[in-house]
């Protein structure tokens, strides 16, 4: 394969990945502001902003995001809000890594379900920090070009087995082409 093609499907899934991550980042968005204007924290629309803007910081942007909207709400509401803002913040987390990332990352990216929840598993275990960072790419990068040689595989092509001359099937025995018609008098018809 040649290098072009190479930088062409890597390129072509790092896109689709940054188009996921973008629609990840605005449902994170929608899900806080539906959220906080829920629980009448000030500047709603803003917090809700601001933390679909921090959802592409991986892992970390996250925690940054729920600091602003937890500040206001302890100052506005005392302890309670704060509380509440936290409780939002882990429904938040919950819903977006277990339900919205791989939903969003399987349709875009085209990175399964399974691998969306256990790869950034095992890469953070083998690798650390960076195989945490950097799995969800890997693996939108991983699965295009799986789907790139599932293209390119020979389609099998089923084999069909005929009947050899002198066989024995249904309605009579199958003659040789340059066989007799005598041979077929005493075989049967075909």
């Amino acid at each position: 394969m040649a290098f072009a093609r190479h930088i062409s499907i890597t390129g072509d899934a790092l896109r689709r990945w940054f188009v996921a991550q973008c629609y990840d980042a605005l449902a994170v968005g929608a899900l806080w502001w539906a959220g906080l204007w829920y629980l009448h924290v000030p500047f709603a629309l803003f917090w809700a902003v601001v933390a679909a803007g921090l959802q592409f910081i991986p892992h970390f942007g996250p925690v940054i995001a729920f600091f602003g909207p937890a500040l206001t709400a302890l100052f506005t509401d005392g302890f309670e809000g704060f509380l509440y803002v936290l409780i939002l913040y882990g429904v938040v987390i919950v819903v977006d890594g277990l339900v919205l990332q791989p939903i969003i990352m399987r349709r875009t990216a085209r990175v399964p379900v399974w691998a969306s929840l256990i790869v950034p598993i095992l890469l953070s275990l083998v690798f650390g920090f960076w195989g945490w960072l950097l799995a969800a790419p890997l693996l939108a990068v991983i699965f295009a070009y799986r789907a790139y040689a599932k293209s390119r595989a020979p389609v099998p092509v089923p084999v069909r087995r005929q009947t050899p001359p002198g066989q024995v099937i249904t309605g009579g025995q199958l003659i040789s082409p340059g066989g007799s018609s005598d041979e077929a008098a005493r075989g049967g018809s075909y």
